[in-house]
């Protein structure tokens, strides 16, 4: 059994890990995006269609995404890696208020550093701001918006049906692969497809490109909270706040932290 002094009044395993792995996330998941997208590029003649590169972009950041909540970085923290997951998992009472802004912080660090190896691209890297989602060219801020607003939408409320119903639990990860394959195909040419303020900190810091920054907050906030709306019927079936490794001996700590008890990281 995990000792509660393992963590302390501080959770600060918990932390690391998400800062772990939001930087993992980034660094690897906009490297994939700057080899299909960047300037100069070999991808662009192996694989000429765009809409191809956008389909295997969305896929492979994705499986990034889900090979984090599998790993041991998961284990530990959840593998929120999402500002609006921590979020989503707060309005349903998995976490309290303390942690969830604990968990955001770490997660904007860890996009920041994530993001600074991408410098290494250099103009291959700058030519597509090092992945920063901005607004495409010819699309109104409202339209802009209500890309970031569905696709986190569609994001948060499948985490909660398959978070909801134990028979589908443990393949949670499994939805990132195929979800963004599609929506980075149909969505990116009008918003980058973000769904993750996190996301778009980190490479706006590295490259200094702030476009319509506000929108990759309050899109991903709006559809999160739709999503939570939508799906309140299932929150009381979601038992902690991670993606997966549902029965780690750290569930006993999520719970605490969710009834109030203890100095522990909730669910």
């Amino acid at each position: 059994m995990t000792n509660d002094r393992t963590y302390g009044p501080f959770p600060w395993r918990v932390y690391a890990s998400e800062i772990v792995g939001t930087a993992l996330l980034l660094a690897i998941g906009l490297s994939v995006v700057i080899l299909m997208f960047g300037t100069g590029t070999p991808m662009a003649r192996l694989i000429p269609g765009e809409g191809q590169r956008r389909l295997i972009t969305g896929f492979l950041f994705g499986t990034t995404g889900a090979c984090i909540a599998l790993s041991p970085v998961g284990k530990e923290s959840g593998a929120h890696i999402n500002p609006a997951v921590t979020l989503a998992f707060r309005l349903m009472g998995k976490l309290d208020l303390p942690t969830s802004l604990g968990y955001v912080g770490a997660q904007l660090i860890g996009a920041v550093v994530g993001s600074l190896p991408l410098l290494l691209w250099g103009a291959m890297g700058q030519s597509v701001a090092f992945g920063a989602t901005l607004p495409g060219p010819g699309f109104s801020v409202s339209a802009v918006f209500m890309g970031e607003v569905i696709t986190t939408l569609a994001m948060v409320a499948l985490l909660a049906v398959f978070l909801g119903f134990r028979a589908i639990r443990p393949f949670t990860p499994a939805i990132f692969p195929p979800l963004y394959s599609f929506m980075v195909w149909a969505e990116s040419p009008l918003s980058g497809t973000s769904t993750n303020p996190a996301r778009s900190f980190g490479p706006s810091v590295v490259s200094g490109q702030w476009q319509g920054w506000w929108i990759y907050w309050a899109g991903p906030v709006a559809g999160m909270l739709l999503a939570v709306l939508a799906c309140s019927a299932l929150a009381k079936r979601i038992e902690g706040a991670r993606l997966y490794h549902f029965d780690s001996d750290h569930d006993r700590l999520f719970r605490r932290r969710a009834t109030g008890g203890g100095g522990h990281v909730g669910s």
